[in-house]
């Protein structure tokens, strides 16, 4: 069956913005034009383009300069974005992009179908997620300067939902012909054709955006400035909201013990609306390499060792589900809701480390081992906290080890100085996509972060997750998942604990600020203020 779509972008958003505004009650507003946006962020990017990344930092801010082809409803349905018009063959094998005409980047240069053949062959090269999603590209045609066709090996039946700006960002050509992408200064200084202008980057304080004067939309963006400020402590990001110096903030951008207080602040609201394009799964991740995880009795003694229930009451405040799986349970199709075979038993835990030989000494300690976290977020540190006090009861000494995302991605992927950390994986709105990157053999690629981490290798899983990927069938594409997590479950590559429930927080002068799938995460060009 083909797929062809033609849809007014400003009519169909109009009710998408009415019922993000009034929680499902249309109610008519008159947008304001004007005005400063503070967006509080809890860490610094260490990219301002998400062409080589999935830090959630990075997401943040890339689609403010720099967008996608498409753009997506609450129920994951595209949208026109770059790309207007779209078909799908009928062997899902050929993708046709009409492009939107008259677009130009931020140095005038004209936006066309060279720029969009030469994105995706670099997402698939060097993007962690990329990597899966275009996978079974062989070539983007060219045909003419306002049409793109991507034509595959296999079908991809998830790639019409990869296509918005922070997943799978269009970057000028003309920029990244030379050199690596990874270091390319455009990551610096991004040039793309989004409804803001980079303005400048104090490192360690802000990122400042300015309103596109030439924006392809002539009526947006509707705001002058957003500034995107880093505020590390989240004491000092609640006291920001609080006192109305900052505007907004997403993934629960304060802390979880403050926010049955803010809610009670007049002036704040919290939703959660443009969060059903990612879900996120937090695990406990091992380096298979190791001399301690290497061994599957030691992977599972810690699994017997972890209170997931206590874990989410205590560090999350609730705020989630507990997760045995990889495949968060908001993927309904795909996600195993088996609990897991290693419940939580001490006892048994110990029978295993003795067995692997890993026996306490004259101390009562088995081994030392540090434990990495990733610092996007304030919960890394009190889950490692809690994940140490676990492991004292079974004899492992654990070492909190703490480092700024840079160094911790170049620790983890790069160097793989580690043995195991605390991390998360955003599942996004398919598993080929968010899931299979972290489990696929093929994707275990030192520098690539947010990938292979674990160095996790099992052929059946590789099949499994490879047939899925081209799998139209849809009984038969949930099958090939159900049996993947099962091995999961036995193989134990790392340790899910529990999926969390992520609030946006923003001052109630903010309007229009997540009106897609992505939410914050688009380039949030239909945002407005009161005054």
């Amino acid at each position: 069956m083909t797929a062809h779509i033609r849809t007014s972008r400003r009519a169909t958003m109009i009710g998408v913005s009415a019922l993000a505004l009034t929680g499902g009650a249309v109610r008519a507003q008159t947008p304001k034009k004007g005005g400063t946006l503070t967006f509080l962020m809890t860490s610094e990017p260490n990219t301002l383009v998400a062409l080589t990344t999935t830090a959630t930092t990075s997401l943040t801010v890339s689609a403010k300069t720099t967008e996608g082809l498409l753009e997506y409803d609450y129920d994951i349905n595209p949208k026109p974005a770059l790309a207007t018009e779209w078909s799908i063959s009928p062997d899902g094998k050929t993708y046709t992009f009409k492009l939107r005409p008259n677009v130009k980047f931020h140095d005038g240069k004209p936006f066309t179908s060279a720029d969009v053949a030469h994105s995706i062959q670099l997402l698939k090269t060097v993007h962690p997620r990329g990597r899966n999603t275009f996978a079974n590209v062989t070539e983007v045609k060219t045909p003419d300067p306002l049409t793109a066709i991507i034509e595959l090996s296999k079908p991809a039946p998830y790639l019409i939902k990869a296509l918005t700006a922070a997943e799978s960002p269009m970057i000028p050509k003309h920029l990244y012909e030379s050199g690596s992408p990874m270091g390319n200064p455009n990551g610096n200084a991004p040039v793309g054709t989004g409804p803001y202008l980079f303005k400048e980057w104090v490192r360690g304080s802000h990122v400042i955006f300015e309103r596109n004067p030439n924006y392809w939309d002539p009526d947006l963006p509707r705001i002058d400035r957003m500034v995107c400020k880093f505020v590390t402590d989240p004491g000092a990001r609640s006291v920001a909201f609080e006192n109305g110096s900052g505007d907004i903030g997403y993934r629960t951008p304060v802390a979880l013990a403050d926010v049955a207080r803010l809610k009670k602040v007049p002036h704040l609201v919290f939703s959660t609306d443009g969060t059903s394009y990612s879900y996120n799964v937090q695990c406990i991740q091992f380096n298979l390499d190791s001399e301690y995880f290497k061994h599957l009795a030691v992977r599972r003694a810690i699994a017997h060792a972890i209170d997931r229930a206590a874990l989410l009451k205590t560090v999350a405040y609730g705020y989630g589900t507990v997760c045995y799986v990889p495949i968060a349970a908001g993927l309904k199709e795909f996600h195993d809701p088996t609990p897991s075979p290693y419940k939580y038993d001490l006892k048994r835990a110990e029978q295993l480390l003795d067995e692997a030989g890993f026996k306490r000494g004259s101390d009562k300690i088995r081994f030392k081992v540090p434990m990495d976290y990733n610092p996007i977020g304030d919960d890394g540190r009190k889950t490692c906290e809690f994940v140490r006090a676990s492991l004292s009861r079974i004899g492992i000494a654990v070492e909190v080890r703490a480092q700024d995302l840079s160094a911790f991605a170049k620790r983890i992927y790069t160097d793989r100085d580690f043995d195991f950390t605390y991390n998360g994986h955003s599942n996004l709105f398919d598993p080929t996509v968010g899931v299979q990157r972290i489990y696929w053999s093929k994707n275990f690629k030192k520098g690539v972060p947010f990938s292979n981490g674990s160095h996790y290798v099992n052929p059946k899983v590789d099949e499994l997750l490879e047939g899925a990927a081209v799998e139209n069938d849809p009984v038969k594409r949930r099958a090939m998942f159900m049996e993947f997590q099962k091995i999961y479950a036995e193989d134990v590559p790392d340790l899910s604990l529990y999926t969390p429930l992520y609030l946006t927080l923003k001052n109630k002068r903010v309007h229009e600020d997540s009106p897609t799938a992505d939410g914050v995460e688009s380039n949030m060009s239909r945002v407005w203020l009161d005054a």
